[in-house]
């Protein structure tokens, strides 16, 4: 697994590939294909749980899904969540979870906002943070998920996070649903990469749930997520053949049947 230092050392390099997983095979594919971050996110809790909203994954949840990732990662840094209210209430909190996080495999861990003094603790406890300002899921479930940055007040106010984030230790910078001149502009002025999703190629990389990419989460598709296979489909369309065998009896023929 590569160090959170090498992925700081791209910037301004090469563009940094990010990716959700959530469980080991789909680990394995994405690791064995190329990308450089394995992001296990608390969109867990929707595209794999089936909820409403992030606001109910557990870090019991993460830990789990945190060791599948990470025994699949295959040379991919592991970056888990830190899921809602475990870091909120305190830095001892997010010390602590962040090493349970760590415990189970993650070779980073990612929060949301700029809560400065946790990032410093959880750095300080030699564990590397990234960061996430714009539209953050914890709390836009009680606010919306209105773009970010879309006026010059609001760009100077997460230029200003993004800054703070920096100096407080992490080593990476989420950026979601910013306008893309504002990510540019806080790509720019920041010395640590920033990873986008829906804000444009004006960052230092891009980040996709899988199960929009894929396909494979019916219920929403956000418009800046790129659909490059559609797998729901597919796998529709393979159940369905199964199951026209298996009532005709073509299935299981004698090549699938124990001699």
């Amino acid at each position: 697994m590569p160090r959170a230092a090498e992925i700081a050392a791209m910037k301004g390099s090469r563009k940094i590939v990010a990716v959700t997983s959530y469980d080991y095979p789909t680990a394995s594919i994405c690791g064995g294909a190329g990308a450089d971050v394995l992001l296990v996110g608390d969109s867990a809790g929707m595209v794999v749980l089936g909820r409403r909203d992030t606001l109910g994954v557990t870090m019991g949840e993460m830990c789990i899904f945190t060791g599948a990732v990470a025994r699949g990662s295959k040379g991919a840094l592991v970056v888990s969540d830190m899921p809602f209210m475990s870091y909120q209430a305190s830095v001892r909190d997010a010390v602590r979870n962040a090493g349970r996080l760590a415990r189970a495999g993650a070779g980073a861990v990612k929060l949301e906002g700029a809560d400065l003094a946790a990032i410093r603790a959880i750095t300080a406890a030699g564990i590397p943070v990234m960061g996430h300002i714009g539209v953050q899921p914890q709390s836009a479930a009680f606010g919306g998920y209105a773009a970010r940055g879309t006026d010059p007040g609001d760009a100077d106010l997460l230029a200003g996070q993004a800054r703070g984030i920096e100096e407080a230790g992490a080593f990476c910078i989420v950026l979601e649903r910013v306008a893309g001149a504002a990510a540019a502009r806080i790509t720019g002025e920041v010395g640590i990469p920033t990873i986008g999703i829906g804000s444009g190629p004006g960052c230092d990389g891009q980040v996709l749930v899988i199960h929009d990419m894929l396909g494979l989460y019916p219920d929403m598709r956000p418009p800046f997520a790129k659909i490059y296979d559609d797998l729901g489909a597919r796998a529709a369309g393979a159940v369905s053949r199964y199951a026209e065998e298996v009532r005709s009896g073509a299935f299981p023929a004698g090549e699938h049947t124990v001699g």
